[in-house]
């Protein structure tokens, strides 16, 4: 029997889908969920995968690989609906790999997504020029290190659901994220949902599971048209 145990019921209980997280595992852990995952025909998303392990990997060759956002997915991906929903807005360039993960995760889902580099505050010209644009989605991911001023600024002009992704970027008193971690927290602009550092997979789920929210809501219960 394998050491590992995929959860494939993971997506009929919640709405989301089962991923493995390499940055802890071995490669030869990684070669044997992989080998397994084909082996049962199926679809995988994997996460936090360094150039260097993948070279190490003796399936490499089946994955999908992304160097900067560290994902690879095995199996062929669900078409994406015809318009995006979600927004992935980076405060900086240097906030493209944990928003490439976020994307990557939307991707595995069918759902695609609409990209804004490099539109942090400290030009808010650069922001507001594509303001409408942002607007036109349903939630709008924000991935942003340093201060992370760019959280309650967004969430205060937008009223779609904002995600707030700090990430590890900045120095000094930054803290590794902890200062955009803090201001997301601690932000003014109401209702605006926090998830952990650099945490782009997490803030795709929450957008995932907002949307399929929206479409319960949507939709009557049997108990309700009875």
């Amino acid at each position: 029997m394998p050491d590992f145990k995929l959860d494939w019921d993971r997506i009929a209980r919640t709405g989301t889908t089962e991923a493995v997280l390499c940055d802890p595992k071995s490669p030869q852990q990684i070669d044997a969920i992989v080998a397994h995952v084909q082996s049962l025909g199926r679809r995988l998303l994997l996460t936090r995968l360094d150039r260097d392990k993948l070279d190490r990997l003796t399936v490499r060759h089946a994955l999908d690989y992304d160097e900067t956002s560290r994902t690879a997915i095995l199996g062929s991906l669900p078409p994406p609906r015809a318009a995006a929903r979600i927004a992935i807005v980076c405060g900086g360039t240097s906030d493209v790999g944990v928003a490439g993960e976020a994307a990557r995760t939307l991707e595995f889902a069918g759902e695609a997504s609409s990209r804004f580099v490099d539109v942090g505050v400290a030009g808010l010209w650069r922001l507001m020029e594509h303001l409408d644009d942002i607007r036109a989605h349903r939630v709008v991911i924000v991935v942003a290190g340093m201060e992370g001023a760019i959280f309650s600024v967004l969430a205060g002009l937008v009223s779609s659901a904002v995600i707030a992704v700090p990430t590890s970027v900045g120095y000094g008193v930054a803290a590794g994220g902890q200062a955009a971690l803090s201001a997301a927290l601690a932000s003014c602009a109401s209702g605006l949902a926090v998830v952990n550092i650099d945490n782009g997979f997490g803030a795709a789920h929450v957008a995932l599971r907002m949307l399929a929210a929206e479409i319960t809501q949507a939709t009557p219960t049997s108990r309700a048209q009875a």
